[in-house]
């Protein structure tokens, strides 16, 4: 006979909604590499507006370029799906664990170099770049970062170590 299961704490809760808003950010930037293979430059005007506007620097948006994003964009959405929602074997886990853990690391880094250029450090990227860098790329990748971090780290149980939830 098996052990019941233990029900879920708000901490393990909590731990799984942020994998879960991480994977679908990662999984929404995935299609958004994926509709730009098809040569579509929404938002933007042309491939220049938006390479200008995503990168902050002239880079094309072709197929070969965007596609390898979007494969490891989508490996990395399951990966962290997978951890918040505790999958996989131990050394799965622990697998899932560090891809988590490089996401969150990733996203935390782009969103301190985000803060750096707000500040005017480093190449001016041009007002566009400038602006959704200010308003959307770098709030978005720390809070998700430290949402990432957060799906990472091991839950513990109510007695305040680490549980089997939590592996």
């Amino acid at each position: 006979m098996s052990a019941p299961e233990e029900e879920p704490t708000m901490e393990h809760i909590t731990r799984r909604r942020a994998g879960q808003a991480v994977a679908a950010l990662l999984a929404l930037d995935g299609l958004a590499h994926v509709y730009w293979a098809t040569g579509a430059t929404w938002p933007a005007a042309d491939d220049r507006a938006l390479s200008l506007a995503v990168l902050g620097t002239e880079v094309p948006f072709t197929a070969p370029v965007v596609l390898p994003l979007a494969a490891l964009l989508f490996t990395s959405a399951a990966a962290v799906l997978g951890r918040a929602r505790g999958r996989g074997g131990r050394r799965t886990r622990r697998l899932l664990r560090l891809v988590t853990l490089a996401v969150a690391a990733g996203l935390l880094i782009r969103g301190t170099a985000g803060i750096a250029w707000a500040l005017g450090l480093g190449d001016d990227a041009g007002p566009v770049f400038h602006r959704l860098n200010l308003l959307l790329y770098t709030p978005v990748c720390l809070v998700f970062g430290l949402a990432a971090a957060r799906a990472a780290l091991p839950a513990t149980d109510r007695a305040g170590v680490p549980g089997r939830l939590a592996r």
